[in-house]
C-alpha cells in the first residue's frame, strides 16, 4: 500500500472509531446550524481535527482543505477531508454516514478513501492502482440499459434555486430506472457506484470534500465522472454525473436537457 494512503487509512479509522463511540450518546453533542439545512456537531470537529493531527504528523508540509476548518496552503499536495459526511444521518441515528479523505497532487487526485464506521467498510483507491472494498478489488456494473437500473442522487435541500431543474431531471431519471435511492450521503453514494451497488449517480451543489474520494473510486473502479458539460470540473462546479461508462453517457443524454445554462 502506498505510504500516503496508509496515513489517509490510519486517519480515516481513528475518525470512525470517534465518531462511533460519540453515537452512543448523541442527544448530549453540541449542534450548530451552519446554514440552512446545513449542520455540524462537536463530533464533525474533533473527527476532522484527528484526521488532520494524523496527516501533520506525516505530512507537515501538504496542504489541508477540509469542511470544518477550512483551508491551510503547503506544496502541492493537498488533502480534501469531509471528516463526517452525512451528518444529518448521524444526528438522527440512521446508520450511513461515512469519513471521506482525499489526497490531490496539484490538481490531479492521487488517494481516495471512503471508510463508513457503522459497516466497517473502507473504500480505498489510488492512481493506477484499481479500487478496493475490504482489501478486495471492486468494479462498476456492467449495467447498460436504464430498464432495472438503481441510481443515486441527493436532493439540492440547501438551497431552492435549482429544485425546478432538478425534478425535471428526477421526473425524466424515474422514468426507466428500475429505483432512485436518496440515502444522504454523497461520498457513500460514489463508494456504492464503484462497488457495484448503484449503477449510476447524479446531483447538483455539492462541495469538492463531499464527492474529491468518491471520484478517484469511480475511476479505478472503471467507471466515469463528469459535470453536466460532459467536462471534468465537477470539484470546482459541485454537479456530477457518475456511472460505468455506458450508464454515464445514458445518464447525461436523459439530465442534460433539464440543465439550465448557469448549471452548465
Amino acid at each position: 500500500m502506498h505510504p500516503m494512503l496508509n496515513i489517509a487509512v490510519r486517519a480515516a479509522r481513528n475518525a470512525g472509531d470517534l465518531i462511533q463511540r460519540s453515537s452512543l450518546n448523541i442527544e448530549k453533542l453540541t449542534v450548530d446550524q451552519k446554514s440552512r439545512n446545513d449542520y455540524a456537531s462537536e463530533v464533525d470537529r474533533a473527527a476532522e481535527q484527528e484526521i488532520i493531527k494524523v496527516i501533520r504528523t506525516a505530512f507537515p508540509d501538504h496542504g489541508i482543505l477540509a469542511e470544518e476548518s477550512g483551508e491551510a496552503k503547503g506544496n502541492d499536495y493537498t488533502w480534501i477531508i469531509d471528516p463526517l459526511d452525512g451528518t444529518t444521518n448521524f444526528l438522527h441515528g440512521f446508520p450511513h454516514y461515512a469519513v471521506s479523505i482525499a489526497l490531490k497532487n496539484k490538481n490531479k487526485l492521487e488517494i481516495g478513501v471512503i471508510y463508513d464506521p457503522t459497516r466497517d467498510e473502507l473504500f480505498t483507491a489510488e492512481r493506477g492502482g484499481g479500487a478496493m472494498l475490504n482489501n478486495r478489488r471492486i468494479r462498476v456494473t456492467k449495467q447498460n440499459t436504464m430498464r432495472g437500473a438503481l441510481i443515486g442522487t441527493g436532493f439540492p435541500f440547501k438551497t431552492m434555486e435549482n429544485i425546478e431543474p432538478y425534478l425535471g431531471m428526477f421526473k425524466a431519471v424515474c422514468a426507466d430506472a428500475a429505483g432512485i435511492r436518496r440515502a444522504g450521503a454523497a461520498a457513500l453514494d460514489m463508494a456504492y457506484v464503484a462497488c457495484g451497488r448503484l449503477d449510476a449517480y447524479w446531483e447538483i451543489g455539492v462541495k469538492e470534500w463531499d464527492i474529491a474520494a468518491g471520484v478517484l473510486l469511480v475511476q479505478e473502479a472503471g467507471g466515469v465522472a463528469t459535470d453536466f458539460s460532459f467536462n471534468d470540473k465537477y470539484l470546482q462546479s459541485g454537479n456530477i454525473i457518475t456511472g460505468n461508462p455506458k450508464m454515464h453517457q445514458l445518464m447525461y443524454q436523459i439530465i442534460e436537457p433539464h440543465v439550465p445554462a448557469r448549471l452548465k
